[in-house]
């Protein structure tokens, strides 16, 4: 990254931080005043109205001043509402995030019946520093890509049962030579029985992390999404099975039985992400469980638990004919917290896998018996007060992961490095909650110096 550019992204950063700064406290002033004006109308109209009904006067007026009054007390809660709104960031579906989805991918929830279409987009622009962190040349060569289009099509044929699918296009060009694929990430059949036991089966979100299932654009922070939900949990992931889905009251859950990794996927840098099988064919000598578990425990603070357990040797041995059974268990702990202008997230997550040594093996490469992760991070919507629809967010994260934090007794003492740590620092903004314009820096660091730092911008949309 050229030293105009950095500075080009510094000033852009800036610029829309200034802006919010400045915009922020005269909306806050006008949130606050049309919060009493509107206070007060609605405690006349409410006393006009029981004057009038206790005169037996006036049917239509009655009426007119009912519905006048129903109408300020709808908008009142509105601007009440950003104090203490329960949704994840960019959403407003709280019921769709119970189920395991995010808003546009439960378009099909809320039609009386028939066809539901939806989707969402990203484009990213990554901008990479020319030298590592010990000083070599970085060897990065900037890109511009049209990361995702989504398309969410769904039917419903009654009140009892639904289809929801998600076709993803990625990477703008898709075939032989070509970078992108086309892809199937949902398809499954709803019957919807009771909400606090339902059925879910076909193609299913792994219900684990936060973004592996709320994974539109608006709805995180950053220009591309959180390292640990990509190296530790390997989002996007999908698998085929069955499973219920309800909740009750403040807790919701979700439980899976469906088909498990494929430890031949298994990499020293990546984890378990290359395990992922997709439904493509997929091998089902080993099937997994997966299950979560969510409180919200008051308004606006969600707090969570989700694993992942099962064999992924898939019937595989080693080239010595050894048989591989590959028991993997993944788990994290999760919160988020939402309160007046705030957006906070944490999340910590670890794997522990045995057979390390005969997946090693088998892959040619060391593949760690534990990995762990964690991120935090938190930001400030600085016209939160205004009331409106636009939302101009600061943020912070830090995250920490390691691929390799236990390897086999036969690569112990050797260095390796997979201990990886980011912090990313930026700013989104969204002029409605359904598109977000976002630019970040992120400064990534590791042991061997090998790390590039980077400058991010993407625009991201749902619908």
């Amino acid at each position: 990254m050229n030293g105009t550019t950095c500075r080009l992204c510094g000033l852009a950063l800036l610029v829309l931080l200034g802006a919010g700064l400045v915009a922020g406290p005269a909306a806050a002033d006008e949130r606050d005043d049309r919060i009493s004006r509107l206070e007060q109308q609605v405690q006349q109209l409410t006393q006009e109205l029981e004057a009038l009904r206790r005169g037996g006067d006036g049917g239509a007026d009655v009426e007119e001043l009912a519905r006048k009054l129903d109408v300020l007390a709808e908008e009142l809660e509105r601007l009440r509402g950003r104090e203490v709104a329960a949704t994840v960031p960019g959403g407003d579906d709280p019921e769709a995030r119970r189920r395991g989805l995010a808003p546009s991918a439960a378009k099909v929830y809320r039609i009386e019946r028939g066809i539901s279409i939806g989707g969402y987009g990203e484009l990213l622009y990554e901008n990479f520093d020319d030298t590592t962190d010990a000083g070599a040349p970085s060897g990065k060569t900037d890109r511009f890509d049209l990361k995702r289009l989504i398309v969410y099509l769904g039917y419903k044929f009654n009140d009892r049962v639904l289809f929801n699918s998600e076709i993803e296009y990625e990477h703008a060009l898709a075939g032989d030579g070509e970078p992108g694929e086309v892809a199937i990430e949902l398809a499954y059949l709803d019957f919807l029985i009771d909400p606090r036991a339902n059925v879910r089966a076909g193609m299913v979100l792994v219900p684990v992390g936060f973004i592996n299932e709320l994974h539109e654009p608006p709805t995180f922070f950053s220009a591309d999404r959180p390292q640990v939900e990509r190296n530790i949990i390997p989002t996007t992931w999908r698998e085929l099975g069955v499973g219920v889905f309800g909740e009750s009251g403040r807790v919701s859950y979700r439980a899976y039985l469906t088909t498990s990794l494929d430890a031949a996927g298994f990499s020293s840098s990546s984890g378990i992400r290359g395990g992922r099988q997709s439904g493509a064919k997929a091998r089902a000598e080993d099937l997994a469980l997966s299950g979560r578990l969510d409180v919200d425990v008051a308004p606006g603070l969600l707090v969570g638990v989700s694993a992942f357990t099962g064999k992924t040797g898939q019937g595989r041995t080693t080239m010595g004919g050894t048989p591989i059974d590959g028991d993997l268990t993944l788990w994290d702990v999760h919160a988020e917290w939402r309160w007046k202008g705030l957006r906070a997230r944490g999340l910590w997550a670890s794997i522990d896998l045995d057979d390390a040594d005969l997946i090693s093996d088998l892959v040619g490469e060391p593949v760690g018996s534990e990995m762990s992760g964690w991120y935090l991070e938190a930001g400030w919507d600085v016209l939160w007060r205004r009331g409106g629809e636009q939302e101009l967010i600061p943020f912070v994260r830090r995250e920490s992961f390691d691929t390799l934090d236990e390897v086999p007794a036969a690569f112990a003492g050797m260095g390796l490095d997979g201990q990886r740590d980011v912090t990313t620092i930026g700013v989104v903004y969204k002029p409605i909650p359904q598109v977000a314009v976002k630019l970040d820096f992120q400064n990534f660091d590791t042991a061997s110096g090998s790390s590039v730092d980077q400058w991010n911008a993407a625009l991201g949309f749902m619908f």
